[in-house]
């Protein structure tokens, strides 16, 4: 798909997901036409899908069956063309957020997050920037 984005998105919760892929197939922001969803719900299925193709981004759960999702945030921090992560979490506590900064996060999404707030994450980690 030229001129596309990939997404991951990787969350255990079957509900969650579902949300996810909701909102971004109803809304009408340019950048949702662009995106393709790819899905997991563990750790060991995100690192199966990144080996079977890059993506841009990376929405990430932290609460997961196999692991925090830090670990594969700290394990794609040296790859080449690294995705953007945004950490997507119910603990929003002050150092929960640095936590997920320090290791390897690009932006913190807290649940439960309105529908635009999903999307304008999205949007600024993915649109290229401007050239002047």
């Amino acid at each position: 798909m030229s001129g596309g984005y990939r997404v991951l998105l990787v969350d255990d919760n079957d509900l969650n997901r579902t949300l996810a892929r909701t909102i971004l197939t109803r809304s009408t922001h340019p950048i949702t036409a662009m995106i393709t969803l790819v899905e997991a719900d563990t750790l060991a299925a995100a690192r199966t899908a990144l080996a079977a193709a890059p993506v841009d981004l990376i929405l990430l759960d932290m609460q997961l069956p196999d692991g925090h999702g830090t670990t594969l945030a700290t394990e794609l921090a040296t790859h080449n063309n690294r995705p953007a992560i945004i950490a997507v979490t119910a603990s929003v506590l002050p150092e929960e957020q640095q936590s997920v900064l320090a290791a390897g996060c690009d932006d913190f999404l807290a649940k439960p997050y309105l529908p635009q707030q999903l999307i304008d994450i999205i949007a600024v980690h993915l649109t290229p920037p401007t050239d002047i």
